[in-house]
């Protein structure tokens, strides 16, 4: 009998199957609210397990790409709602992953009164898109304060509280693919003198205020986490401590007691692998549920859910073109292929209009 396709327990949540919809910035959120769009687009895949939502901001100042949800105003929330009501009739459980972007954001993708924060005044390398101007250089944030990092802090505590109204089974914060949490964790993005920099012990010290703020907003069995050890996305180069460093993170995320990590390999996009021992390591480290992905098709998620290497397999490109993916991977049917070219446009090409199988 195949695992991939059987029901499984997460917390306190019976999942239908072993299938993950892994977060993916869509950009359809217009004015930053999510909308009857995004309602078609989740309820397609409510075949899923679970669904971990777009990259969704705590506040106004996480909000660094265009058209990108929020989940910090009362209109934001209800757009959410109408979308967990969606997934939920369809037997897919649903977290929203929480998402502050940091310095890979431009003033011009942020509302009035809106701040590019980091946790040092370090410009990323390479260019944001903007609605307004096209393509512009990243800008050099600003370092943040103590009074920025509470402010955020608490900004993450209330998002969490946020989801709960909402509907959503739970939340993943995102500290991976180098957004404002992972910037604290790397060296390079983090040059702080304070007690937030320098040894590792100092730097992951602000990821896990954000996750006992959460933890203490809506309970330790409705927070995930994602991690991305070895990913270079948004200028975060590996360095020569690095698995040593996730190691002690993955520690410190078992003693608070966390439902799950999501660990994320970008080696299929053209990133170093993460080392099978880092995975292992996180799987002895962590003892609770661990999510693995990384360009898995069927065979490799059944394999590697059959040898224990995790709980849960995340998928997300399949997922985008192939709203019936799990159908597909029943039956060996032949998958559509994403269209580059609308992963971020506004409406509904390339977002609810890919082929379902018949019947």
């Amino acid at each position: 009998m195949s695992i991939l396709f059987s029901k499984t327990v997460l917390s306190h949540l019976t999942l239908q199957n072993h299938l993950v919809m892994a977060p993916m910035t869509r950009s359809r959120a217009t004015d930053n609210i999510p909308n009857a769009l995004m309602v078609a687009y989740y309820a397609q895949r409510d075949t899923a397990g679970l669904i971990i939502t777009e990259g969704t901001s705590p506040s106004p100042n996480g909000l660094g790409y265009p058209r990108i949800p929020g989940i910090f105003s009362s209109i934001q929330v209800e757009g959410w709602r109408r979308i967990t009501d969606a997934v939920h009739a369809g037997g897919a459980k649903i977290f929203v992953q929480l998402m502050h972007c940091g310095r890979i954001a431009h003033q011009l993708n942020l509302p009035p009164g809106g701040r590019v924060l980091a946790p040092s005044a370090v410009a990323a390398s390479g260019e944001m898109y903007t609605d307004a101007e096209g393509m512009k250089p990243h800008p050099v944030p600003q370092a943040m304060s103590r009074a920025d990092m509470t402010s955020a802090i608490e900004e993450f505590g209330q998002a969490a509280k946020n989801a709960v109204t909402a509907g959503f089974d739970g939340i993943e914060l995102h500290s991976a693919n180098g957004y404002l949490l992972e910037q604290f964790i790397r060296p390079n993005t983090n040059q702080r003198t304070d007690g937030y920099g320098g040894p590792i012990q100092n730097r992951v010290r602000f990821v896990l205020e954000v996750v006992e703020a959460v933890i203490g907003a809506i309970g330790k069995e409705k927070v995930g986490i994602r991690l991305s050890p070895f990913g270079v996305f948004n200028d975060m180069p590996v360095y020569d401590a690095m698995a040593s460093d996730y190691i002690y993170l993955a520690q410190q995320l078992d003693a608070r007691g966390l439902v799950y990590v999501h660990l994320v390999d970008h080696s299929p996009m053209g990133a170093p692998p993460v080392p099978d021992s880092m995975k292992a390591a996180f799987r002895k480290q962590f003892t609770r549920k661990l999510i693995l992905s990384g360009g898995y098709d069927a065979k490799r998620a059944e394999s590697d859910l059959a040898e224990g290497k995790c709980d849960l397999i995340a998928v997300g490109r399949p997922f985008l073109a192939n709203s019936d993916l799990v159908t597909r991977w029943k039956t060996g049917a032949t998958e559509n292929t994403p269209d580059m070219s609308t992963f971020y446009t506004p409406g509904p090409k390339g977002y609810t209009d890919y082929p379902v199988l018949l019947g």
